[in-house]
């Protein structure tokens, strides 16, 4: 058997050691596009505080890991998949057939419409060559702006804050975090931000990056008809599944490969795993990428079982992101917005940055945010995950959202235990 993993991410990492697993004598190639070993792009930031250095941010550390298992890396850019022929074509000149197919390419920077950005000085944070531009250039007291104040947004601004720049964020939604957080708790972090010496400019967006004059290395012209110049721009504008090489192939996608429970793809043989795939999520009734490392490594090992002939599925995509912006931890659960008809409960203390959001339909919790409470994560994500039935305690938590452990419990005593988000068998 051929096994055949486009991407050399957490979940093509995985996908590998998971096959190598259930079968000690079948052929697998990983094929990376970047010129070094296995890295996790969520350990950049840490490389730019200083924490760790380059060899910190690798997924293995062992530089014969892979070749002990005997699993083929290759370095090279798929440029398309022949489904008919079963084979994955490179842009050098390389061809790798397969019998079965997995496609991890994870997810890869938006570029904004705007003008400037292939100047030396604007920079996305997503590869270890970006990290390195930007540790030459983000020195302390330097004056950078960073574009997008979403999740990875704040994970960066975080770092950058760090190396003790003068730093500036724009963010053209109204609140940071808006694809994350309600407006009360984006408007907490914005001010928790603020607070902590970052310049926030919140319903604003950059209009042009033009190249600098004099001590101006480029200039960012804004919506708001003001003109600054700045010593590095940072591009975190958002991500997007990495399946542009997918285009003409049968290989069905809307936002990314739709998979199904087993996450194989519309085609037999092919699957995909991590921030590339979209999946059926029955909380939400509808397909959804869930860009999140703990559902890329999970949903890697329930394809890799399905791919050496085992049997195994992926229940629920988790809705969760956890983000510490600055030392103020911000949680959201699944349908975090609410739903039309639902009703929701709302505890909030904006002077010491706390704040609980619950939302119900019917009398199950399908989402939640909070801020600066880390004490209710696991119950959260129990009862959202596990859409528990509470019964008369959704009264009780819309009169009090912090009674949600004796609810969990209350709740849940007398029916089988939630068994998390995935099962797998041999076969």
């Amino acid at each position: 058997m051929k096994h055949v993993i486009i991407g050399n991410g957490p979940a093509g990492v995985v996908a590998a050691e998971t096959l190598r697993k259930r079968s000690a004598t079948d052929e697998i190639t990983l094929i990376g596009d970047e010129p070094h070993p296995a890295y996790s792009r969520m350990a950049i930031p840490y490389l730019l505080i200083g924490n760790i250095d380059e060899r910190g941010t690798w997924l293995r550390k062992a530089e014969d890991h892979f070749d002990r298992l005997c699993v083929r890396t290759v370095r090279g850019r798929v440029t398309s998949v022949d489904t008919v022929a079963r084979c994955v074509n490179l842009s050098e000149g390389e061809r790798f057939e397969y019998d079965r197919l997995l496609i991890a390419t994870g997810s890869t920077p938006v570029r904004p419409p705007i003008s400037g950005l292939d100047s030396p000085f604007v920079q996305t944070c997503w590869t270890l060559a970006d990290a390195r531009n930007i540790l030459q250039l983000a020195k302390p007291g330097a004056r950078v702006l960073q574009m997008g104040a979403g999740f990875i947004g704040c994970i960066i601004l975080e770092a950058l804050a760090q190396r003790g720049v003068k730093l500036s964020v724009v963010e053209m939604g109204d609140r940071m975090v808006p694809r994350m957080m309600g407006e009360m708790a984006g408007g907490l972090i914005k001010r928790w931000c603020e607070a902590k010496g970052v310049r926030v400019l919140t319903s604003t967006r950059v209009e042009a990056l033009i190249p600098g004059q004099g001590a101006d290395p480029i200039q960012a012209r804004f919506s708001n008809g003001t003109t600054e110049g700045f010593d590095l721009v940072i591009q975190a504008t958002g991500v997007r599944p990495n399946i542009g090489f997918l285009s003409g192939s049968p290989i069905k996608c809307l936002q990314g490969v739709l998979t199904d429970t087993r996450m194989q793809s519309s085609v037999e043989g092919v699957y995909a795993a991590g921030d590339c795939s979209e999946s059926f999520d029955p909380i939400t009734g509808q397909t959804i990428v869930s860009a999140i490392q703990p559902n890329a490594v999970d949903q890697a090992r329930v394809a890799a079982i399905n791919m050496s002939g085992g049997f195994a599925e992926e229940k629920v995509v988790t809705q969760i992101n956890v983000l510490d912006t600055l030392g103020l931890i911000s949680t959201s659960f699944g349908q975090w917005q609410g739903v039309p008809e639902g009703e929701h409960a709302e505890l909030s203390d904006p002077d010491q940055f706390r704040y609980l959001r619950l939302e119900f339909k019917d009398d199950v919790l399908i989402g939640a945010n909070s801020l600066g409470m880390t004490e209710h994560v696991g119950v959260l994500r129990g009862l959202v995950e596990g859409q528990v039935r509470l019964g008369d305690w959704k009264d009780r938590l819309k009169a009090d959202p912090t009674r949600l452990s004796e609810a969990f419990l209350a709740a849940t005593q007398a029916a089988e235990p939630f068994q998390g988000r995935s099962r797998g068998t041999a076969r």
